[in-house]
C-alpha cells in the first residue's frame, strides 16, 4: 500500500508552459492545462510500477498563504496569465472527476498539506510518495519511507539522495532556504550565502542556532567565512524569518479527509468523468480510463 502525494499547483503550471497543443472548450475557454494535469493523473494512476493505492492531489487557490502576512516579498499571484489563473477551480473540478482527493489550500499552501499528510500516514502505508521536484520539500524525506519523485526526470529522492543533491540532511533544508533563498518562493537569503556556503556549513552545524557567531570557532573551511559569519551575526532575526517561511506545516487542514481510507482510489468514476471531458470537448482523453470505478 502506497501514499501518492500530488504537488497539483506545479502539475498545473508544468502543464500550461509546455509544447504540448493548445486546448479550447466548446465555451471558447482555454483549457490546456486542465487537460494536461488531467493526462498527467491518468498516466500515474494507471502506471504498473507506481502501483497507486492511495492519491491525494494539492492546490494553492489562490496563491497566497499566511506566509505573505509574514514577508511582503513571499510568492503571490502577481503575473499569473489570466487564462491559466481561470482554471485554478475548473482543475479541482477535473481532478475529482478522476476520483482522487482534492486538497484545496486557503490559508496554507499545497506543500503544507502534503507535509501534512506524509508525517500523519508514513507509518500506516509502504511508502509516502511525494510527487514535486520542489527542493522544499525535501524536508520531509525520511530514509526511505517518505521519498520525493520527480516524475519528469524519473528520479526518486530518499533521504541519502536528497543530502548529495542539497549537500544537507533532509531536516536542515529549512535552514538551508533561509541563508541561500529560494527564487521560486520569494525567499531572499542572507547576501553571500550560495548553495555550496550555506551547505557546507550546515553540515557541520545542522542548524541555523548552532553556527558560531565568530568564523574563527567554525569547524568547516568556507570560502570567504569572515563574512559570511558577520553577515549572519547581523541578520539572526531575518534568517530565522526565512527558515520559518521555507518551514512547512504538519498541522494543516485536509478537506475531506479524516482517515487514510478517505484517500484510496478505487478507480475513474465512468459517468462522472466522461460527463466533465464532454463538457470541455476532451475526446480524446475519454477513451484514456483503464480503470473505472465499480
Amino acid at each position: 500500500m502506497r501514499l501518492h502525494l500530488v504537488d497539483g499547483t506545479y502539475e498545473l503550471y508544468r502543464a500550461h508552459y509546455s509544447p504540448r497543443p493548445g486546448t479550447t472548450a466548446p465555451d471558447g475557454r482555454d483549457v490546456k492545462a486542465t487537460a494536461g494535469v488531467m493526462d498527467s493523473l491518468l498516466a500515474l494512476l494507471h502506471d504498473e510500477q507506481e502501483a497507486v493505492t492511495h492519491v491525494a492531489v494539492a492546490f494553492d487557490n489562490p496563491i497566497r498563504s499566511f506566509r505573505n502576512a509574514l514577508f511582503a516579498g513571499y510568492k503571490g499571484d502577481e503575473g499569473v496569465p489570466p487564462e491559466l489563473r481561470a482554471q485554478f477551480d475548473l482543475v479541482e473540478e477535473a481532478v475529482a472527476a478522476l476520483g482522487v482527493r482534492v486538497w484545496s489550500m486557503k490559508d496554507q499552501e499545497a506543500d503544507d498539506a502534503l507535509a501534512t499528510a506524509a508525517a500523519r500516514w508514513a507509518g500506516e502505508v509502504e511508502q509516502v510518495r511525494l510527487l514535486t521536484p520542489d527542493k522544499d520539500l525535501g524536508q520531509c524525506v525520511r530514509g526511505q519511507r517518505v521519498v520525493q519523485v520527480d516524475r519528469r526526470q524519473q528520479k526518486v529522492m530518499d533521504a541519502e539522495a536528497v543530502k548529495a543533491k542539497l549537500g544537507v540532511a533532509p531536516e536542515s533544508v529549512p535552514d538551508l532556504l533561509a541563508l541561500m533563498g529560494d527564487d521560486a518562493d520569494g525567499i531572499p537569503g542572507l547576501p553571500g550565502f550560495g548553495a555550496k556556503g550555506a551547505a557546507a556549513v550546515l553540515q557541520a552545524y545542522g542548524h541555523l542556532e548552532a553556527i558560531p557567531d565568530n568564523a574563527a570557532e567554525w569547524t568547516v573551511k568556507v570560502r570567504g567565512a569572515d563574512k559570511l559569519a558577520a553577515t549572519l551575526k547581523a541578520s539572526r532575526d531575518d534568517a530565522r524569518l526565512y527558515r520559518t517561511l521555507a518551514t512547512l506545516v504538519e498541522d494543516a487542514p485536509l478537506p475531506g479527509t479524516a482517515s487514510l481510507a478517505d484517500l484510496e482510489w478505487k478507480g475513474v468514476p465512468e459517468a462522472r468523468f466522461k460527463a466533465f471531458c464532454e463538457g470541455l470537448g476532451l475526446k480524446s482523453l475519454q477513451r484514456r480510463p483503464k480503470r473505472w470505478a465499480a
